[in-house]
């Protein structure tokens, strides 16, 4: 039965900024004030109740997490705003001195968000069970450019956060300090929460965290460097226990470091398709071994493309997608003719490009060799123009294939947009006028590129697997 809000409060609006882990706990939140039968509203819309994530992964980030609380206020001068997230985190003043009035709930207190929304709201906790913690990739940077309101809640996949924190201190990298060490979320959690996706109407489920790869269950010992030595359950065994125990039809891993991608999560990948996907997102950062040592990661080049390698021939036709950053200090003119080179070489589905950004209390800013901006916005788009090639490429090869499509937005000319299995984009228009695909699982036959965006492929319905008329019957006790 769901509970009744104080009658001030019919409406939310939430803003997400950054990755996707901090879409898996605004995603979290906006299912518990479902549940309490408030309406979700756009973040720019007035709304009775606001809540605002943040991220500081770079000096651009924090900017648009301060602007995004102003805005939040002047649309909604009168409803409580609630301010979460890195930024928070990293500069609790700062939010204070834009929003007074603002409830700052920093990342150490994320874990009880929702209790914080059941506190505001005088609502309690259903009696089907307790709910989880507050859902909280960022392995290690994000996309340049982050948009407000990207992680806006979706009506076809959810994003479930299943680990926190991250104690690698990658020489550029502030989440350490805004996220904290390592902690995973227990199984039984994270199962609660993806039946409660799935009773909600998902089709697909995109598991998430910080450093997602550390995944213990909840307990581990640690090694050198915070390895595992051993641990309550691997990511492997989460995934398989998903899979055992609900009837998810769709699951991916938003991003994962390759040194983590081990021979178990690879068969049970392999084992479980089609309802695992084949895409893997794999930060990369630099493809010169100097600047990979600077920065702090765990692996040089060969080891990543030995571990794409695996992953190519464990997975046939699997995507591979990679993060990379430019201008990192001591990145000279022969150091990035090599990072993008390796770059090039490893023929991926899809790049995202990072320009660094010092950030204070990282290593890195104490590193000599800076590399000045016009230098670093130049590498930039000369790697988004790969980026989009790589993209291309990948959409050009899938013509004349058979792709099942989740089926996600319409688009002004009518037609329906997607992604396939391996996360490439598909438009296709619907069998019969007026259909109304949303949220519809379609094979497709592929047939072209798409000639209004050359990364988007089109096609021809084969089949349609309508959502469920009614949400599934599936049991949400944690």
């Amino acid at each position: 039965m769901t509970a009744t809000p104080p009658a001030a409060v019919r409406t939310a609006a939430i803003t997400n900024l950054g990755c996707k882990v901090n879409q898996a706990e605004m995603e979290a939140a906006a299912r518990r004030l479902r549940e309490l039968g408030i309406a979700i509203v756009d973040g720019d819309r007035p709304a009775d109740l606001v809540l605002v994530n943040t991220c500081t992964v770079t000096a651009e980030a924090d900017a648009k997490s301060r602007h995004a609380v102003r805005r939040a206020r002047r649309a909604s001068p009168d409803a409580p705003v609630v301010v979460t997230g890195c930024s928070v985190q990293v500069d609790r003043a700062a939010f204070a001195s834009v929003d007074p009035g603002a409830r700052l709930v920093d990342n150490r207190s994320k874990d009880a968000l929702l209790a914080e929304l059941d506190g505001l709201l005088g609502a309690a906790v259903p009696a089907t069970g307790p709910l989880p913690r507050a859902l909280p990739t960022l392995s290690g940077v994000e996309i340049e450019g982050i948009a407000d309101g990207r992680a806006s809640v979706e009506r076809t996949r959810a994003f479930v956060k299943v680990q926190d924190g991250c104690s690698f201190f990658c020489t550029y990298c502030i989440i350490p300090a805004a996220r904290g060490p390592e902690r995973s979320l227990g199984p039984e959690v994270v199962l609660a929460d993806v039946r409660r996706a799935l009773a909600a109407g998902h089709r697909e489920i995109v598991l998430t965290g910080i450093n997602i790869g550390t995944y213990d269950g909840g307990w581990s010992e640690r090694g050198f460097r915070g390895a595992h030595t051993r641990s309550a359950l691997t990511l492997a065994g989460l995934v398989r226990r998903i899979l055992d125990e609900t009837p998810v039809e769709r699951i991916r891993i938003s991003s994962i470091e390759p040194q983590h991608v081990d021979d178990e999560l690879l068969r049970v990948w392999a084992d479980a398709a089609p309802r695992t996907l084949p895409h893997l997102h794999l930060p990369l950062q630099s493809g010169d071994d100097g600047v990979l040592r600077r920065m702090g990661r765990r692996y040089l080049s060969a080891d990543y493309r030995r571990t794409v390698e695996r992953v190519r021939e464990a997975l046939p036709g699997v995507a591979v997608h990679a993060d990379a950053i430019v201008g990192f200090p001591t990145e000279d003119d022969a150091a990035w003719a090599r990072s993008y080179a390796f770059i090039r070489s490893l023929d991926l589905a899809g790049l995202h490009v990072f320009r660094y950004s010092p950030r204070p209390g990282t290593a890195a800013v104490r590193i000599a060799g800076q590399v000045d901006e016009p230098t670093k916005k130049r590498r930039a788009r000369e790697l988004l123009a790969l980026a989009a090639e790589a993209r291309e490429r990948w959409a050009g090869g899938r013509v004349r294939s058979a792709a099942r499509v989740l089926l996600e937005d319409r688009l002004d000319d009518g037609r329906w947009v997607g992604h396939a299995e391996d996360h490439t984009l598909v438009a296709v228009l619907a069998p019969s006028a007026g259909a109304d695909l949303d949220n519809a699982i379609a094979t497709v036959a592929i047939e072209g590129v798409d000639p209004a965006r050359a990364d988007r492929v089109v096609g021809r319905v084969l089949d349609v697997s309508p959502p469920s008329a009614a949400p599934p019957e599936v049991p949400v006790d944690a």
